[in-house]
């Protein structure tokens, strides 16, 4: 193997160590089928030169013993080889699957932004486990293949060195076409891996968006869209067939070279030379040598295959940068006093203007602070800013007069709750999802149900606060889901409530329920409340309105409308019957 790919392979093995028992077993049971290949030519030898003689010295029996035996050994020992293999193969995908897992948890916010939950799946659950199968399924015919030959060649050299050294001045143009055909599949597997994630981002698009995609008539498009990528990843693939199946027949007919000049110097070495038995034996030593070597030259496309995809996992655990914060973890809860010091957002790749532009504000602990403006104002931006899911471009953003990068991430998210507009609800039971993150305690799950006006329902489900509710809440309405939503934020009981259209969802029976809930949920806490519907704010004790990711003015409702900006036009808007 090339230093190159060695170093490759260095990369992976630290992941597969504690793995190394079961491939040592691999290795010595694939040596153990190995070395018994020349047993077959070397008995062909005996039977040929002594077994048709008129004294034979040795017993029939011998031979069905000695053959059968052979047989039995080798297939014990290639059952107990891939067994093994089985076992290291997968014992590394779990510790490397693990490792990605615990990186996407605690993974920079700029990793869902660079890559698509399809291609994140796509690598964690299914490219990893195939590429471990390729390569190790792969690494097991090369080294089997490698010892096989190097037994054969031993026993080509016993038998004729001079014949053997010129087969063995074959070997540098078959690496020679190994290596050619190794950085071709290499450069195919990276573009075939592209296209497969683009085509999955494509079917990931189509999933989540299906209604819109039917509502409007774009399934024609989506189609075309969807064959586009298909049609390239076909064509990668194809390409890629043909430059793993090309090194087969180049390998076969330089063999073929080989053995034919072989032959005709091994009869024209005959005489006292060679033996019938010789002569016959070395063919079948060499002609099963050919096996190998082609095989040796196949291997070349699934071990970089299998390299490649589980290099992608490891470039996400090490290339992914980690979620870094401070030290600063006060006990129990804080106040909730938070405060923007001149904060500019801008998204990476964005030409536009900033999300968020020299943002001053000033918030007391345990107000009710509404933010309100267009959409595009930067309310969203400003929310997400305060545990730490967006980095501000300038400025400084402090919680009780800390700044945010030097509190400790976990001590920092404690101290804030969110209700957001997006409900996002786990495929778990009802309780799991209210104390998502906590232990979870039925007397204060029940608690949060009945704050959140979703208790009696819940009981009725068959099986209580056990009922598991489906993919992202499947099994229930829009206004279930969201109260269900409101049910974990009262569960958790943080100091800063964020309330991102928090009732969008509900009926207007259930919003004055909720609001009534929430209202009582908002007495003590710093809470932000965004939302579009002006008179479910009008009792907060500050209004921010934002426009273009600025404050433009600030007060309370009735200040507000009494000055006549940009809330009172915005509240004219909507009541203007």
């Amino acid at each position: 193997m090339s230093a190159p790919l060695l170093q490759r392979l260095a990369r992976i093995a630290p992941y597969f160590r504690e793995s190394r028992g079961g491939f040592v077993v691999a290795l010595a049971a694939t040596a153990v089928a190995a070395s018994t290949e020349p047993v077959l030519p070397a008995l062909l030898k005996r039977l040929l030169d002594d077994g048709f003689a008129a004294t034979r010295s040795f017993p029939l029996w011998i031979v069905p013993v000695i053959i059968i035996g052979l047989y039995v050994v080798r297939g014990v020992a290639q059952f107990a080889a891939q067994y093994a293999l089985a076992w290291s193969a997968n014992r590394g995908v779990l510790v490397l699957r693990d490792g990605m897992f615990t990186r996407l948890l605690d993974a920079s916010p700029s990793l869902f932004s660079q890559r698509s939950a399809s291609s994140l799946t796509n690598t964690l659950v299914y490219e990893v486990q195939a590429g471990a199968q390729q390569l190790s399924g792969a690494l097991t015919m090369v080294v089997r293949d490698s010892l096989t030959s190097i037994f054969l060649l031993g026993y080509l050299l016993w038998l004729n060195w001079k014949l053997t050294l010129f087969i063995v001045l074959l070997a540098p143009l078959v690496a020679f076409v190994m290596r050619a055909v190794s950085r071709r599949l290499d450069k195919l597997t990276r573009a075939w891996q592209t296209a497969t994630d683009e085509l999955a981002y494509v079917v990931e698009e189509n999933t989540m968006a299906w209604r819109i995609v039917r509502v409007h008539g774009a399934a024609g498009s989506q189609r075309a869209r969807f064959t586009a990528h298909s049609q390239r990843l076909r064509r990668l693939m194809i390409k890629t067939a043909a430059a793993g199946a090309i090194s087969s027949p180049i390998t076969q007919t330089i063999a073929a070279i080989g053995v034919s000049a072989v032959v005709v110097m091994a009869l024209w070495q005959r005489g006292d030379q060679t033996t019938v038995g010789g002569f016959v034996a070395f063919v079948t030593a060499m002609l099963m040598l050919v096996a190998p070597l082609k095989h040796l030259a196949d291997a070349a496309a699934p071990v970089l295959r299998g390299i490649r995809a589980l290099e992608r996992g490891i470039e996400l655990i090490e290339n992914t940068p980690e979620e870094r914060g401070g030290t600063y973890a006060p006990e129990g809860r804080g106040r909730g006093a938070i405060e923007l010091r001149g904060v500019s957002l801008a998204y990476r790749g964005e030409d536009s203007a900033p999300a968020l532009d020299g943002v001053t504000l000033s918030i007391q602990a345990g107000k009710t602070v509404a933010l309100v403006g267009p959409s595009g104002a930067g309310k969203s931006s400003l929310v997400n800013l305060l545990p730490r899911f967006f980095e501000p471009t300038s400025g400084a953003v402090l919680l009780d007069g800390v700044p945010l990068p030097e509190w400790r991430l976990d001590a920092l998210r404690r101290q804030f709750a969110l209700v957001s507009q997006d409900v996002v609800l786990f495929n778990d039971s009802v309780a799991a999802n209210v104390a998502l993150g906590a232990a979870i305690d039925a007397d204060r799950v029940r608690a949060a149900l009945q704050g959140a006006h979703l208790l009696e329902f819940v009981l009725a489900l068959p099986l209580g606060l056990d009922s598991v509710i489906g993919h992202n809440g499947s099994e229930l309405s829009g206004g279930q889901r969201q109260r269900l939503a409101i049910a974990r934020a009262i569960y958790k009981d943080a100091p800063v409530l964020i309330l991102d259209e928090a009732t969008s969802a509900l009926d207007s029976a259930s919003e004055r329920a909720v609001q009534e809930a929430l209202e009582r949920l908002m007495m003590g806490r710093t809470t932000l409340v965004i939302a579009h519907r002006l008179s479910t704010i009008e009792h907060a004790d500050l209004v921010v309105a934002m426009d273009h990711g600025r404050v433009v003015e600030q007060g309370t409702h009735a200040e507000l409308l009494a000055a006549g900006g940009m809330y009172a036009r915005l509240h004219a808007l909507q009541f203007r019957s």
